[in-house]
């Protein structure tokens, strides 16, 4: 007699609920639906700059009787706005860009050494009163500028700094410090532990460790950071109202202030000044937005 041998089933293969919600979620992103509403919100958010620079290029006459859209049915340019806003005897924009630029660069670098710095430090070394001392300085992100205006100008009077270009960097670095440490604390933390005891069991201190293994996966945060206090510091108006006494250290936001109230009818020297003003934040953030999209998804290290 021959035995009937059993059949075997193979058990139906359990899909991951997690990866197909995470598939179903790219393809509604990668939908044609939301590459057109992209497309949309980015034709609508330039649309303002685009009017902004047809402005600054119309006559003054033009400028005030007509909208910037008529341009297309009569087309006149002239270059008598920019020569206006760049006479140095009249409004002279150039040395308050350069201001701006001079203010900037180093309001950007000084919290962003120090910040990198004290991240280090709360996430990978141990002295008394860390975990205090990281909450105190993560409740000063809620504490507003306008309360510390007064008592910065007093104590920059009474140490002789005041009408400088110190008031103004210190001041920047000071306010960006908090959301610095933070946002660079959480970056350095997700940092797998077994990399750093790795450096530690070849001799290296916390000084290797930081500026050889750290600071080249630092590289996409500080750059993301960087990129917004750029943006912050170079649009800022209320600091540079307080602090910058003087037009020999005042930026451009600060003389576009006093020609939208000065010159209020002046509309073709607002137009022409206000594209000035923008023009490096944008040409910062389009070279550099690789690097922003970057430190934005940065946060973790894959072995």
């Amino acid at each position: 007699m021959t035995t009937a041998t059993p059949l075997t089933t193979t058990p139906p293969i359990a899909v991951d609920k997690k990866e197909s919600t995470a598939s179903k979620a790219k393809k509604k992103l990668t939908s044609p639906w939301a590459s057109l509403a992209a497309i949309v919100i980015a034709v609508l958010w330039t649309l303002p700059t685009f009017g902004l620079l047809i402005s600054s290029f119309r006559p003054e006459r033009a400028i005030k009787t007509t909208g910037w859209w008529t341009w297309f049915s009569d087309p006149t340019f002239t270059l008598e706005n920019y020569q206006s806003v760049f006479d140095p005897d009249a409004i002279n924009l150039a040395d308050f860009f350069l201001n701006s630029v001079v203010i900037t660069l180093p309001a950007v670098i000084i919290p962003l050494c120090l910040a990198s710095l004290a991240a280090y430090a709360f996430a990978w070394m141990k002295f008394p009163g860390k975990n205090v001392l990281f909450i105190a300085i993560f409740a000063l992100q809620i504490v507003p500028i306008q309360v510390t205006l007064i008592p910065l100008l007093t104590l920059y009077v009474d140490l002789g700094i005041a009408n400088t270009f110190w008031t103004l960097w210190l001041s920047h670095s000071a306010f960006a410090l908090p959301l610095a440490i933070y946002i660079l604390h959480n970056f350095i933390k997700e940092v797998p532990s077994s990399l750093i005891e790795a450096a530690r069991m070849d001799g290296a201190g916390h000084v290797a460790i930081f500026f050889r293994v750290l600071l080249p996966l630092l590289t996409p945060a500080l750059a993301a950071f960087g990129i917004f206090q750029f943006l912050w510091v170079w649009n800022d108006l209320l600091v540079s109202l307080t602090f910058a006494g003087s037009p020999e250290i005042s930026p451009i936001t600060v003389q576009l202030s006093n020609l939208s109230g000065t010159r209020g009818t002046a509309w073709h020297l607002l137009s022409a000044g206000a594209f000035v003003s923008i023009i490096v934040p944008v040409t910062v953030f389009l070279l550099l937005q690789r690097y922003f999209v970057r430190g934005l998804l940065a946060g973790s290290v894959k072995g």
